[in-house]
């Protein structure tokens, strides 16, 4: 394959500029910047010729948090939708959540789900197995053999492992291992039956509310035993402004802790939510103007790491009820990009280097593998997005790729899109 004319965006090299790419098989062969006067002449050997003209080049994204339900409740997402809905959204690998059914504690869970990937996904799937057995927060798993299977890092997302000195334990395995923890912080005994953020929404709906508490607390307990056991820790789905001020607190302190913020919490406060639209409950909630603009400022300054989607599908019965009744989470994988540009870059807050880096190369540098994955460079990973910063188009979740389409932004106007998606040199998804 040849990528032609295409403003590629590498933050490996911090090349910014018109390039053609040369692939063979599924690694990028060369790069051929076009300021220096290197041009493919010649595509008589190429298989596919891609004119990228008026397009970002960017690598493909890596999603370090996404629900695919897979095993035991695939009428919400399974592998091969999931897969689809992230190559619609130019992701090109993605971190699979243990919270399934049953909970990815066991070798026989793990492969399962990596032989279900490599038959039925076209993008890369990275597992994560739980801490604890069942995710009960009693008796940690085998880290060792679920490591040998082929975990990518462990985590007990939708719940924090609330034994101190059991999560302590396995924080040390993990620093002996080599192995990440990624962390949902959330004190259960302070969250109560809160169902959205505690505050103005609440109070207007007379519903229990989360206070930021329940994040700020879980994310100071963990960042210093990450500090104590020498483990290395990344805070999920971050969404209060205490969070970020702990993660400058933890960077200052050299504590290795890296964290994500999700395009909803970026983009809503808890004064835009619906009460008769659940699609707008998620877990943590939606916060308010303050805990937003803190967010934005730690992405922009570096403080927070990546952006990530917390991909969420539930079915269209579960996510019809109540607020209080209905499931937390919506879906982000086709979404996010757009929602990440047309928030961050189009309104001059951060550039599309620093989206590339959010999305594709910081995540790499925190799973440990950015040798291959996550820049455009010569003997990378042809795993490669190309975006269309200047397409305007309505999010519609009935043309949703995921069996979820539990979506606050049905019907919002958003600009920049993906045209096409490549993983190892192919060509996975294109969008029109």
């Amino acid at each position: 394959m040849v990528i032609l004319n295409g403003h590629v965006v590498d933050p490996e090299t911090g090349l910014n500029e018109t390039a053609d790419l040369i692939i063979e098989n599924d690694i990028i062969k060369d790069v051929l910047v076009h300021s220096r006067g290197e041009k493919y002449n010649d595509n008589s050997n190429a298989q596919e010729v891609v004119d990228a003209t008026g397009t970002y080049v960017m690598p493909g994204f890596i999603d370090l948090h996404v629900h695919f339900r897979d095993p035991g409740l695939t009428y919400k997402e399974d592998i091969e939708t999931g897969a689809k809905a992230a190559a619609r959204g130019g992701v090109t690998t993605v971190c699979t959540m243990p919270n399934t059914k049953p909970v990815v504690d066991s070798v026989e869970t793990i492969e399962y789900i990596y032989k279900k990937a490599n038959e039925k996904a076209d993008i890369n799937i990275k597992q994560l197995s739980a801490i604890t057995k069942g995710m009960m927060g009693d008796e940690l798993v085998d880290m060792e053999a679920m490591k040998r299977a082929g975990a990518i890092a462990f985590s007990e997302d939708g719940k924090s492992v609330m034994d101190i000195n059991l999560y302590k334990e396995a924080m040390k395995k993990a620093a002996d291992l080599g192995m990440l923890v990624m962390a949902h912080c959330e004190d259960k005994n302070l969250v109560g039956k809160g169902v959205l953020n505690e505050g103005v929404a609440s109070k207007k709906y007379n519903v229990p509310g989360i206070s930021n508490s329940v994040e700020d607390v879980i994310t100071a307990r963990d960042i210093f035993l990450a500090g104590e056991t020498g483990c290395r820790l990344h805070l999920c789905h971050c969404s209060t402004k205490g969070t970020v001020e702990l993660m400058r607190m933890a960077k200052r302190m050299g504590i290795d802790v890296t964290a994500e913020v999700c395009p909803h919490h970026f983009t809503l406060t808890d004064a835009d939510i619906d009460c008769a639209d659940s699609n707008y409950k998620m877990n943590p909630p939606l916060r308010t103007d303050e805990d937003v603009k803190a967010l934005i400022e730690g992405l922009v300054d570096g403080t927070m790491d990546a952006i990530s989607t917390d991909h969420a599908p539930h079915s269209d019965e579960e996510k019809s009820k109540y607020f209080d009744q209905a499931p937390f989470g919506i879906v982000g994988l086709e979404t996010s990009a757009a929602l990440t540009y047309t928030a961050l870059v189009d309104t001059k807050l951060m550039t599309i280097m620093d989206m590339a880096k959010k999305m594709s190369y910081n995540p790499a540098k925190i799973l440990g593998i950015s040798e291959e994955y996550g820049k455009l460079t010569k003997g990378a990973k042809a795993d490669i997005v190309l975006f269309n910063p200047n397409v305007e188009w309505e999010i519609d979740k009935n043309k949703f790729a995921s069996k979820g389409h539990n979506t606050p932004y049905h019907g919002k106007v958003v600009k920049g899109k993906v045209v096409r998606t490549i993983v190892a040199g192919k060509t996975v998804a294109v969008m029109d």
